[in-house]
């Protein structure tokens, strides 16, 4: 837990111990099991709507990697017209895996089982990495605007793998369809 802000005590007050009394707010989402077991599932303020259903990536790439071929899952939520947002997946294949449809639909299938049809990817795209921070940190903002051709992708002086976010570009090109559609 934080102990402060530098020379702004009331921001740190505000932004961690207002939203509800006695309470530290620190924006993650977290949960204790039935063994009293603790995990970070994600940032709260990272949620994706989708057709009126609030979930968070963290949730969405837990359901990807289950599938025995997924080693690595980024899940972004892009505009759609009628539900405001539709997931669309990115993944890295453990080795000898192939990427093909048949297994960009089975693993959407497979992330729809385990959180329920509403949110079953609109599409899996297959990658060799994902853009991290030196200390591994998916950076899904650049996911998404490379995603969805935006010129600008923000700072990336944090990015410790440029080429990533390349393949996401091209990933996108020659996407594998996961509903018999390119999309």
């Amino acid at each position: 837990m934080t102990r402060g802000f530098w020379r702004d005590p009331d921001k740190y007050l505000a932004t961690y111990w207002k939203r509800f009394p006695d309470v530290w707010v620190h924006g993650d989402w977290a949960r204790i099991d039935e063994d009293g077991f603790w995990y970070i599932e994600g940032r709260s303020d990272d949620t994706l709507k989708v057709a009126g259903k609030r979930i968070g990536p963290a949730e969405v790439e837990s359901a990807a990697t289950a599938h025995a071929a997924v080693l690595e899952a980024a899940a972004i939520g892009v505009p759609h017209e009628l539900k405001g947002e539709v997931i669309v997946v990115f993944v890295v294949l453990r080795p000898g895996h192939i990427a093909a449809a048949g297994l960009a639909g089975e693993i959407a299938e497979s992330i729809a089982q385990r959180l329920g049809r509403p949110l079953r990817p609109d599409a899996v795209r297959f990658v060799a990495d994902l853009p991290k921070t030196r200390n591994a940190k998916v950076l899904r903002r650049v996911i998404r605007a490379a995603y969805l051709g935006k010129e600008d992708l923000g700072d990336l002086s944090s990015l410790e793998n440029p080429l990533a976010v390349e393949q996401i570009k091209e990933a996108c090109l020659r996407a594998v369809p996961s509903r018999g559609r390119n999309q």
